[in-house]
């Protein structure tokens, strides 16, 4: 049952470790078979851990200790960035991307960080104005180097957005 969006859900937030590995592949693949401009999944046993040492993720887990969402992190000098934010499907409108978002956000202020960057696709035209909602402003774009191929024929490019923290 998906909970009405004015209701906040309820969740801790802790670091993920090694072992929700699994989990988080598993959330983050499901919340981005949107993607359907690119050919297979989003991560995979390889690039999670490969991400987790380089940065943080994030990991929301409802009452019953399911992971319900996730964010990668990572402090880049006095910039944090933030991305592969995802909700599980069956949780999704709940509120539960915008508390990922601030959470992410005071992760990365602990460290010290000044701005808060990420980049969303410009084939994903619903994001830009549901981060310019959570303050966030477009500052750029950058080449797209996809981890995963393009389908044919289709162009795409990466929209930077940032906000001070």
């Amino acid at each position: 049952m998906v909970e009405p969006s004015n209701l906040k859900p309820q969740v801790r937030i802790r670091v993920a470790t090694p072992a929700d590995t699994a989990a988080l592949i598993a959330i983050v693949n499901a919340a981005f078979a949107i993607e359907t401009f690119l050919g297979g999944s989003r991560t995979d046993e390889a690039q999670m851990p490969e991400m987790m040492r380089k940065g943080k993720f994030l990991v929301a887990e409802d009452d019953a200790d399911h992971a319900v969402a996730s964010v990668y992190t990572e402090r880049r000098g006095e910039r944090g960035y933030f991305g592969m934010l995802a909700v599980d499907v069956a949780r999704q409108g709940t509120g539960l991307g915008r508390i990922m978002t601030a959470a992410a956000e005071d992760h990365c202020r602990k460290q010290g960080c000044k701005l808060m960057d990420i980049t969303v696709l410009s084939l994903r035209p619903e994001l830009p104005p549901f981060y310019r909602k959570l303050g966030y402003t477009e500052t750029g774009t950058e080449e797209f180097h996809p981890s995963r191929a393009l389908k044919d024929g289709v162009k795409c490019h990466c929209i930077v957005m940032s906000k001070a923290l």
